[in-house]
């Protein structure tokens, strides 16, 4: 086969949004994450659909650093529409999205104003579409009336209109009666409804998640137990729900960016227990810990031996990129959640991608707003943790694809489980793993820079993005090494 043909077009008519003609992988190593099949093999798209997918028989000594896989699903992104275009529009989003690997992305509800009425929902659904990008988009109603937890939000409605699930995030479902309501509510509609678990009696003023390093620098910390009490609370009002339930209600629930081991034993418990609920990390959680408030510039599992004290930094501390909701946990807690993926108890890695201007970021530690841009960054932090030999590949890609789709109920988004499979549109993701990406905010496709791991090199490059056989992302540099790449 021929060289690989440069350009971020890649021939005439291959601009985001058409179809593929012809696409051709050859040694690559392939990742199925339907089947869990991998192996070196070569993948051929044809008119946007997969025609040939080959795997090579026998062990390869070394596997090839082109990873092809199905294209992401992120089940936890903020996008700032209608009236906060500025900090991050839907089209903004979709291209970080796409930029990042991903092909399917869950916008929630807390936009502005939120998603509370079905209405909205739909001119969030409009405004993708007219994007011209083949990411799909997937909005989240809001559970409860701008979200001010005092009243149900009409949940049919938006279900109707297009939501996917209901959630509040940013804001917990504090009345415990509503929460009832809602997961009963959405069962019978056969939506999940996501839950931000946060005792907020025990988190008002806190700046950093409680420990050393916050002690240290003297700021207010949050005690884990704001995060599992709420855990614990949520999943006792799934409890009952599931008993109650009517023969038409599916309750189900999911726990986003949990960051503690003790919210993970929960979890586990409970589905020991049989009770349908699932949760998910993300990649900051998964990689940083608390020591990087303080400019410990060392991953989770480099510092789990010798975690952050006060000594020397790389960074200067207090860096308001660092702060999120939930903080930034222990290596302990971070490497636990590890341990949740390898055993199921997580079900996903999501970004929380939480774009900010720089006003609003670049201030005094406790007053930044919390979040980081994360949907360009999260290929670079999940192979990052590949690479270290802590996470093996099959199980961050099954997080990041079938985790997803299984957590939204499947079948229900509008979309096949995620495969590589001879007759499908392809839906699939082209990833350098032999190749380290500065990161570079300022070149990121989202209007958020906010991100501490800037001038940081991340292992694993996105070279190609199909959502539903159509480019929503070619890199300039299209084709690495040894790799046979073919498009025209």
């Amino acid at each position: 086969m021929p060289g690989p043909e440069r350009g971020r077009s890649a021939g005439p008519g291959l601009s985001v949004g058409r179809r593929v003609t012809v696409l051709e992988i050859a040694d690559a190593w392939l990742l199925d994450p339907a089947t869990g099949r991998e192996g070196v093999g070569a993948i051929r798209v044809e008119g946007g659909v997969i025609t040939d997918v080959r795997w090579r028989r026998g062990r390869s000594a070394e596997p090839p650093p082109i990873l092809v896989t199905a294209g992401l699903a992120d089940l936890h992104a903020h996008v700032r529409e209608p009236a906060g275009t500025d900090v991050e529009s839907t089209a903004t989003v979709l291209a970080a999205a796409a930029r990042g690997g991903f092909t399917t992305v869950c916008l929630m509800a807390n936009t502005q104003p939120p998603t509370d009425r079905s209405e909205l929902v739909t001119r969030l659904r409009d405004t993708a579409r007219a994007s011209g990008s083949p990411v799909r988009a997937l909005p989240y109603g809001a559970v409860t009336q701008g979200r001010a937890g005092t009243a149900l939000a009409p949940l049919a409605g938006l279900a109707t209109a297009g939501a996917v699930g209901f959630s509040d995030d940013g804001s917990p479902v504090g009345h415990l009666e509503l929460l009832r309501a809602a997961i009963t509510e959405a069962g019978v509609l056969d939506r999940v409804v996501v839950e931000h678990a946060e005792d907020r009696s025990l988190t008002e003023g806190a700046e950093a998640g409680e420990g050393l390093p916050a002690t240290i620098l003297g700021l207010r910390g949050a005690p884990p137990a704001a995060e599992w009490s709420a855990v614990g609370t949520s999943i006792a009002i799934l409890r009952q729900v599931v008993r109650e339930a009517p023969a038409d209600c599916r309750p189900r629930l999911h726990l986003t960016h949990l960051s503690t081991a003790a919210s993970i034993a929960v979890v586990r418990a409970a589905k020991a227990e049989g009770l349908p609920v699932t949760c998910d990390v993300t990649p900051h959680h998964l990689a940083l810990h608390d020591g990087w408030v303080g400019g410990d510039r060392r991953f989770s599992w480099e510092a789990i031996r010798s975690p952050w004290s006060g000594g020397p930094s790389e960074a200067a501390p207090f860096d308001p990129a660092t702060r999120v909701n939930p903080p930034l946990r222990s290596p302990a807690d971070a490497l636990a959640l590890v341990e949740g993926l390898l055993d199921g108890t997580v079900d996903a890695i999501a970004t929380d991608h939480a774009p900010h201007r720089d006003v609003d970021k670049e201030v005094e530690y406790g007053d930044a707003l919390p979040g980081i841009s994360g949907l360009e960054t999260c290929v670079g932090l999940v192979v990052a943790t590949v690479e270290a030999g802590v996470l093996p590949l099959a199980t961050a890609v099954a997080a990041l694809t079938l985790g997803p789709w299984r957590v939204l109920g499947g079948p229900l988004v509008g979309a096949a489980s995620p495969a590589l499979e001879v007759g499908r549109a392809a839906d699939l993701v082209v990833i350098d793993r032999g190749e380290r990406v500065m990161v570079d905010p300022a070149a990121f496709a989202s209007r958020g820079r906010n991100t501490p791991l800037a001038g940081m090199a991340l292992p694993g490059r996105v070279l190609l993005t199909l959502a539903e056989g159509r480019v929503a992302f070619m890199d300039e540099a299209l084709g690495a090494g040894d790799q046979t790449v073919r498009i025209r």
